[in-house]
């Protein structure tokens, strides 16, 4: 009787055996026949068709629009939505100049106000002065410009009276989600967060996400699922930071999975751990996944529009970079760029668009390798040689594997022939689908590619050479609060609080108030919050109420209890403004919540003031 390692591990005359998208490790496996196994995972066709497009836009849009929030909480007036120029082409054309290639947009946020004429609620456009349908608008221009379309639906609906109640809801859920995917053409991706809270009955919701996969298959099937689905995965940040070695196949179970949670807990892994695929975590797997991911970012500070963040959209520098530490990264971009109330891309939005995908297409349109897209196997320790067009500047190399035959390469070594010397420009881990490194121009009459260790013998697709455009330094951008090395903490020691350096963080053991003596009396509009910038962070605020003080015996309470919204996720400056400019000496802020997982300390990096 054949063992299921000898069955898992077997290969016919015809080629090897190849594991779509799941293995299951035998128990008896070795460390050499479980890499063995993970060498021979790959992608399905969707799979692999979504990370070849590597950029896809998010379009953040709705009733955070409008309310200058980034979560709403359910209460919005339908009537507020009322986009005056809405130009769904403006907004796919700027989107196509940037070289991307699917756009996806929130459907319905977390606020429940659904962009289309949803049956199913009286939240939606229908019951707004613009009566129009904002879903069929994007995906017929995305059609008109041959671009993909995708959707996201929010599962926490802070609006719904049945969120809450499972059952119901996740019938309801399931209707909307049915909606979207069979009233506008193809659906190319569909993309969920984990969002989560409590309903009107005081209970957690608790989401059908295999109801909600078969769904998308059934009506779907070609479509890719996000996050919370069974295709991509989060990459663990919302910075545009890819990890140094980032692995396609990873024993990281989708959420979706019925033993997901056993499967994670048992490693000790989750989106946001650094090691997601190495030898040493793969080694004691029981089960392994094709899970590629996908690096989201906003192309402003916020992901929602506001006013006041129209100086500070990321220069080119910044987006070049972000593309390098993503998708030259073995990663997928998922830019957001979020549309104006009237419902068009800021103009500098757009024009940032447009330089980006001019460099990316310009950097890479010539490769100067000869021969190096005639695909190579090869062994761990061996090398592949090829010539460089005679006199050609270059300064980046791409290396990519074929994926269709799996993930392999764990560590690489490049050099370049200079005047009949091998010198040595890169080395890394991963490869996968693509990855680009950068190093000071130069000219040289060859490249040689040394795999100095691989799972099996690594299918190597490509090899080039690139001048990618120096952009210079990225221009600092101007703060908008005050602090100052004067102010002090009442109480404590607060120096790291007024440092302007977010990597010294001031904490408190409990939840304790913090106050802030400014030394004299101001007139302040607001206040601003920063948080650690290490995504994941514990002791980060997330509920809080603030006061001021002319004398620090007397407090002001400034608005009701409030929240920082997507701030564990996305840490950075949180600039609270206050409904009317007040006089005051003193602040005191209260944490109500925190991410900690006792919840009984918090933490601030920076604080200050906002004078207008």
């Amino acid at each position: 009787m054949i063992s299921a390692i000898a069955a898992a591990l077997s290969s016919c005359a015809g080629g090897e055996k190849y594991f779509e998208k799941h293995a299951v490790i035998p128990d008896s496996a070795t460390v050499e026949q479980i890499m063995d196994i993970a060498a021979r995972v790959v992608p399905t066709p969707n799979q692999l068709a979504w990370q070849q497009m590597e950029l896809t836009a998010f379009l953040h849009y709705g009733m955070n629009t409008y309310t200058n929030r980034e979560w709403g909480d359910g209460r919005e007036n339908p009537e507020w939505f009322n986009p005056t120029a809405f130009d769904a082409d403006q907004i796919v054309a700027s989107i196509k100049a940037g070289g991307f290639k699917l756009i996806i947009l929130t459907c319905k946020h977390h606020d429940g106000f659904c962009l289309w004429p949803s049956a199913f609620t009286e939240h939606s456009v229908k019951s707004s002065p613009y009566k129009g349908d904002v879903v069929k608008e994007i995906s017929d221009a995305c059609k008109r410009h041959g671009i993909k379309f995708g959707v996201y639906l929010s599962p926490w609906d802070r609006n719904a009276p049945c969120y809450g109640d499972s059952p119901k809801y996740n019938e309801y859920f399931i209707n909307q989600l049915t909606e979207l995917l069979t009233n506008y053409g193809e659906v190319s991706e569909v993309w969920f967060d984990g969002a989560c809270g409590e309903g009107p009955n005081g209970k957690v919701q608790e989401y059908d996400w295999k109801a909600v996969t078969e769904t998308i298959h059934r009506l779907q099937p070609d479509a890719v699922t996000a996050i919370c689905g069974d295709d991509i995965r989060w990459v663990g940040n919302e910075s545009g930071k890819g990890r140094e070695s980032e692995w396609n196949v990873t024993p990281l179970a989708p959420k979706v999975y019925p033993n997901s949670e056993a499967l994670r807990s048992a490693l000790k892994i989750e989106e946001t751990t650094r090691d997601l695929g190495s030898r040493e975590l793969i080694s004691k797997a029981k089960e392994l996944f094709w899970y590629a991911s996908e690096t989201d970012v906003s192309i402003r500070p916020g992901w929602f529009y506001h006013d006041s963040q129209n100086n500070h959209v990321r220069s080119l520098k910044n987006l070049v970079d972000i593309y390098f530490s993503s998708v030259g990264s073995n990663s997928s971009l998922l830019l957001n760029v979020p549309p104006m109330p009237e419902g068009k891309l800021h103009p500098t939005d757009s024009v940032r668009l447009k330089e980006f995908g001019d460099y990316i297409k310009e950097a890479f349109a010539r490769d100067y390798v000869v021969g190096g897209t005639t695909a190579q196997n090869i062994a761990s320790g061996a090398s592949v040689t090829y010539a460089v067009e005679p006199g050609a500047k270059v300064n980046t190399v791409m290396i990519q594997e074929d994926i269709s035959k799996g993930q392999r390469v764990e560590s690489f070594t490049v050099e370049l022939l200079i005047d009949g010397q091998w010198i040595t420009v890169g080395k890394s881990t991963t490869v996968g689908y693509k990855r680009l490194l950068r190093f000071p121009a130069t000219t040289a009459e060859q490249v040689r590619l040394t795999v100095e260790d691989t799972r099996r013998p690594a299918e190597i697709l490509r090899v080039g050479l690139f001048y990618c455009p120096e952009l210079g330094s990225d221009s600092a951008v101007a703060k908008e609060y005050i602090s100052s090395s004067s102010w002090r903490c009442v109480g404590s020691n607060g120096k790291a609080l007024f440092d302007n350096d977010v990597q010294s963080v001031w904490g408190s053991k409990d939840m304790q108030p913090m106050v802030v003596d400014m030394g004299q009396q101001i007139v302040v509009a607001g206040f601003t919050y920063v948080p650690s910038d290490k995504v994941g962070a514990a002791g980060v605020v997330t509920k809080y109420r603030i006061s001021t003080s002319l004398d620090g015996e007397s407090w002001a309470q400034q608005g009701g209890d409030r929240e920082f919204e997507n701030v564990v996720n996305n840490p950075i400056a949180q600039n609270i403004r206050f409904d009317a400019p007040v006089k005051a000496r003193y602040f005191r802020f209260e944490p109500l919540e925190s991410n900690a997982s006792d919840a009984q300390f918090y933490t601030v990096a920076e604080f200050g003031a906002l004078l207008k």
